[in-house]
């Protein structure tokens, strides 16, 4: 009952904001008319347009308690794990939609500053230009040193990319870990706490991490790029093996993605779009304009383009229990960070004019150490005793039914996890390499090993498929 009421006031309020934004709308254009006639309506049309912004906000906000009222109605029901699912499908869709726009501008736009012409033929008030084609479509870009004379009325900012960038990715993360906080969040075999304790955890290293970074860069080492790096990279080692003695390798590795991707957006929404703010505000009212604003800004913007690479990694390696299954997730999470990051340091010097082939080389060699060191061993045990298959399955019935059935009776799944069901003979020797990786070899299933199976159960699957997985 309390979820149809919640549903229903969220419902009529979702409504009204949407009629909202069409009347703001029919106000800008009118606006627009105004000033297109000479009249001084530029204070107005920005309450305006920041009433605007105030609604979007809303509006998203109210989806997202919509969606949380949905779940309190269906919670305990079989509609759950259906919600759940379309939930986790609608918001990473959108994680990832926004994903790309912020990365490709972010990529776009730390190749036009290091393209850019700076010597030919180029205006004293320009840092440099640009000719490209595209699409067909010849396009010429110029960039200023510090501002133009005039500041265009119609300027885009690159913001709301990031924004919703992380929003979705922290509702995603609420929808996927903190929602089934005991199956995927906490390991007991590697930190025995509560779920509340492990999201306040979570949620608070983000701040802290944040904060830290911001000091860092505020710091005299700015200016010293090797010894700000090597620090930087010191403070991410420990987040990264904190976060691996605190919650389950999966759940780790998220976090050390969502960590960085919190740093990168408290850059714009802190440091960049501030920046941009008060260089615009004092182009218009024809003062000076800081330049050092546009400096801080774009050591920020640089930081994030460096970022991107692992963090695409991390939203990828829940579908690799080999990088989060090793037995010391947190180096294979560092050489895979610091491979991708030495490719994307490259990419830029290339781009720069500068050349420095050496660095790609180097970050195969730590991408391919990472492979070399998560490897399971060459010989893991003979197998001097025929299996029957019978003992298999009384394995999986014991141990991964329970979840992987057409009918689970897990406490938390309520469907089978990513399809995966072991109700047949023909439905295990079909998923046998699936088994071969996760329960033997990467040891990530069962989930947590929260059905407690032992290493010679795992043993004998493990020579049962080496024996030619028989059903026999």
């Amino acid at each position: 009952m309390v979820g149809i009421i919640l549903l229903s006031v969220l419902g009529f309020v979702l409504v009204m904001l949407t009629a909202i934004t069409y009347y703001l709308r029919s106000v800008v254009k009118e606006f627009d008319a105004a000033d297109e006639a000479g009249d001084n309506v530029e204070k107005k049309k920005a309450g305006i347009l920041s009433s605007q912004t105030f609604v979007y906000t809303a509006i998203i906000l109210v989806s997202v308690a919509m969606a949380g009222a949905l779940y309190i109605y269906v919670k305990g029901t079989p509609w759950e794990a259906h919600l759940m699912e379309w939930l986790n499908i609608v918001i990473r869709l959108m994680h990832i939609t926004f994903g790309i726009a912020w990365i490709g501008a972010s990529f776009y736009f730390v190749f036009l500053e290091n393209a850019l012409n700076r010597t030919n033929n180029v205006r004293d008030e320009l840092a440099g230009n640009l000719w490209a084609i595209h699409g067909g479509g010849f396009y010429y870009l110029e960039k200023y040193k510090v501002a133009p004379k005039t500041i265009p009325k119609h300027l885009h900012w690159f913001k709301y990319e990031a924004y919703f960038t992380w929003l979705s990715g922290f509702c995603l993360l609420f929808v996927v870990y903190y929602f089934n906080a005991s199956a995927l969040l906490i390991d007991k075999n590697v930190l025995n706490i509560t779920p509340i304790t492990g999201i306040g955890i979570g949620v608070g290293s983000f701040a802290v991490a944040w904060i830290m970074y911001d000091l860092l860069c505020k710091s005299p080492l700015i200016k010293k790029p090797v010894l700000f790096t090597l620090i930087g990279l010191v403070v991410l080692v420990g987040f990264a093996y904190f976060y691996s003695h605190i919650f389950s390798g999966r759940a780790a590795y998220i976090h050390f993605g969502a960590m960085i991707g919190s740093i990168m957006v408290a850059n714009v929404f802190f440091v960049i779009i501030p920046a941009q703010k008060a260089m615009v505000k004092a182009a218009r009212e024809g003062v000076s304009v800081n330049p050092q604003l546009g400096k801080n800004a774009l050591v920020r913007s640089l930081h994030n383009n460096y970022f991107t690479l692992p963090v695409l990694f991390v939203m990828i390696s829940n579908h690799f229990p080999t990088t989060f299954g090793y037995e010391n997730p947190w180096l294979i999470l560092i050489i895979i960070s610091v491979g991708t990051a030495g490719v994307k340091h490259y990419l830029n010097l290339r781009e720069n004019g500068q050349l420095a082939v050496w660095i790609m080389p180097v970050s195969v060699v730590i991408l391919l150490a990472g492979a070399f060191i998560s490897a399971p061993p060459k010989d893991p045990g003979a197998c001097n005793t025929k299996i029957e298959f019978s003992e298999v399955t009384a394995i999986i019935q014991a141990r991964c039914i329970s979840c992987h059935s057409s009918k689970p009776t897990d406490d938390v799944y309520k469907a089978p996890p990513n399809g995966v069901m072991y109700d047949t003979p023909d439905d295990i020797v079909r998923k046998k390499d699936l088994i071969m990786q996760r329960v033997v070899v990467t040891k990530t299933m069962p989930q947590n090993n929260k059905t407690n199976i032992t290493q010679k159960e795992r043993d004998i699957i493990r020579c049962w498929i080496e024996q030619g997985a028989s059903m026999k």
